[in-house]
């Protein structure tokens, strides 16, 4: 699985204590290279492939020469280890991904006042702690969102009002044991989740920050996560395996993406999404630029591009996402409505915890916390078994 493919690469504790080395930024862009090769989450950069009515990347490729390549990667760790190993110019990194890179050096500071339209972006993201390191910008944000909880409506009649669906084992409305018929997610970062659900159900372990956990905190994870094992029938990073999944190996809820249940319900299957009272993990991706980047041109040309409202609106709808940009909910640039971006979680911003790395050490003032490189070793040994 790809958790164990590239763990050896995340061994690097990541010490966000020192101060990262800056590479001489641009003043001017100039023209494109020619090209242009990003990694990406799946549906994230769309030519009309897979629908025609999505396609924000031939346009571009016209007005200004530089053909799009896309690598897609199906975890945050996948796409660590892509840009580890270099070629690739942009990488569209959820707040696991996007301060290891930083601190690496695998991508390089960005020059605001070349992106014309980074004037649009919502106020509250412009210097998350994601991507806005020592007062410097490491990259442009693109589109945020909740992990929800898919449901199939054939067996929940309601929407499931706790993630406890998928952590406890239970008759669910059918009659029938949720065992061998739920999900987890095929990520260290997944323990979050885990931490997250304690927080509501046990208050006496302290937990504030589901990313930075005691010793006590994080064990109390690990217990809860390997109770969860024998329910999963299987740990998913791949989204169209998990969408497979739900329709034909009698999946029904799991932790997901909005992708996947939109997709669904695009085939008329019997699905839907939910944020339970617990409140959920999410991602606030944003797109940077590696350090070694080929095609810097080309780069910024997209990264101005990623911010126009059409772009913002359809891919909001395509993947169940929240634009960056707020009037892409509501100036009928493209295909969202103030409705479609309620739906997608744009009122939910203040009850999501995004996915960041967790740090060598919790803030100030706080006990020592576990460092990230102990979650993918441990969560690889839960998924085992062990």
């Amino acid at each position: 699985m790809q958790i164990m493919k590239t763990a050896g690469t995340l061994a690097l504790s990541i010490a966000l204590a020192g101060t990262p080395v800056l590479a001489e930024v641009p003043t001017a862009v100039g023209d494109g290279e020619g090209a242009l090769n990003i990694v990406a989450w799946p549906g994230y950069i769309e030519r009309g492939e897979s629908d025609k009515a999505y396609d924000w990347v031939t346009k571009f490729e016209a007005d200004t020469g530089c053909k799009v390549s896309v690598k897609t990667a199906a975890t945050s760790d996948e796409m660590v280890s892509l840009m580890n190993e270099g070629g690739y110019d942009l990488v569209t990194a959820s707040g696991d991904a996007s301060l290891r890179l930083v601190a690496g050096k695998r991508v390089q500071a960005i020059n605001i006042d070349l992106i014309p339209s980074w004037k649009n972006l919502d106020d509250r993201l412009k210097e998350a702690p994601w991507h806005f390191v020592g007062g410097v910008h490491y990259g442009v944000p693109y589109q945020w969102g909740p992990n929800v909880l898919a449901y199939s409506t054939d067996v929940f009649p309601e929407a499931p009002k706790s993630w406890s669906v998928v952590f406890e084992e239970q008759t669910l409305p059918d009659g029938k044991s949720n065992v061998g018929r739920v999900q987890a997610y095929d990520g260290p970062i997944y323990i979050a989740d885990a931490a997250l659900y304690l927080m509501a159900h046990k208050p006496d372990l302290g937990i504030t920050n589901p990313y930075q956990l005691t010793e006590v905190q994080y064990a109390a994870a690990l217990d809860l996560l390997r109770g969860q094992r024998k329910l999963v029938g299987r740990y998913w990073h791949d989204a169209a395996i998990q969408i497979d999944d739900f329709k034909n190996e009698g999946v029904v809820a799991s932790s997901s993406w909005p992708y996947q249940v939109n997709l669904l319900k695009s085939e008329g299957a019997h699905f839907d999404q939910t944020i339970p009272e617990e409140g959920a993990t999410g991602w606030a991706d944003t797109t940077m630029l590696a350090t070694d980047a080929a095609h810097p041109n080309c780069a910024y040309k997209w990264m101005e591009h990623t911010l126009s409202s059409n772009l913002q609106s359809d891919l909001s709808v395509w993947f169940g996402s929240v634009p960056v940009v707020p009037a892409a909910c509501t100036d009928g640039s493209g295909m969202q409505t103030a409705e479609g971006c309620a739906a997608n979680g744009a009122d939910a911003f203040d009850k999501i915890h995004f996915w960041t790395t967790p740090t060598a050490n919790c803030d100030a003032g706080e006990a020592m916390c576990v460092p990230y490189y102990r979650w993918v070793s441990d969560y690889i040994g839960v998924i085992g078994g062990r």
